[in-house]
């Protein structure tokens, strides 16, 4: 999409955008592109400056915590219910981790300069994304303790929960890729999936999940996925705000 060209809103699916008024949406969509974003897109990178931010319109991105000797471990996702470059809403022109798509898909993508100048403009806009950084916090926490308390198993199921949320039952996604975002190795992963598919919750097939049985993957995850999801839907209402997932 040509910059400044108009956006149906059917179009859009992006929780922050349709929840804005039709003023405001339409003044930052006169600042932002519709990008395509592959399957291991980078959006950010770890200590480098942040160019642009990006409102999910399609698809989910992960957000990595990487470490002195490359190895990396999730800590966050975003789908169309959130946004990548939280850092920028505090004033940082960098971020601590990074951000790659983990199922492709599409998003708005805006310069670090008119996100500024678009929160300043917007102050509703400013709060909405202040508010998406406390959730985005409460997910990297429970997330951090269920990566070292929690086996693969339960880890495995409550992320792929967590993708479901975001991007519905079916989705590409290569055990490689898992691995490298669980933090562990890929053997463990296809032992992991295939208890998972034989106890018929997924099925698991040329890089593509689905999801079968969602009320038996709930119970055979940790208690990190319920937490995650009470925690954030408390918090909205603590704000006044619906649950966007």
């Amino acid at each position: 999409m040509a910059r400044n060209s108009p956006v149906d809103r059917q179009g859009i699916h992006n929780s922050f955008l349709l929840e804005l008024s039709a003023r405001e949406r339409s003044g930052l969509l006169e600042r932002m592109r519709l990008v395509d974003l592959p399957v291991r897109s980078l959006l950010n990178e770890a200590g480098a400056a942040i160019e642009f931010a990006y409102f999910i319109n399609a698809g989910c991105a992960s957000i990595l915590k990487v470490m002195s000797h490359g190895k990396c471990v999730e800590v966050g996702l975003a789908g169309p219910e959130g946004f990548v470059g939280c850092p920028l809403v505090a004033g940082f022109r960098t971020s601590p981790t990074r951000a790659i798509m983990q199922v492709g898909g599409n998003g708005f993508r805006i310069s670090a300069q008119d996100l500024k100048k678009s929160i300043e403009e917007f102050p509703l806009l400013g709060s909405a994304l202040e508010r998406y950084t406390q959730e985005l916090a409460i997910q990297a926490m429970q997330t951090a303790a269920c990566n070292r308390l929690h086996d693969v198993e339960q880890r495995l199921a409550r992320w792929l929960l967590m993708t479901q949320d975001r991007v519905g039952d079916e989705f590409e996604l290569t055990q490689e890729f898992i691995a490298h975002m669980m933090g562990t190795r890929r053997a463990t992963v296809t032992i992991t999936a295939g208890v998972l598919q034989k106890g018929g919750l997924i099925s698991y097939k040329r890089g593509r999940v689905r999801i079968r049985d969602r009320e038996g993957l709930e119970t055979g995850a940790c208690e990190c996925y319920s937490a995650i999801r009470r925690h954030i839907s408390v918090w909205r209402k603590e704000q006044g705000e619906p649950d966007k997932l």
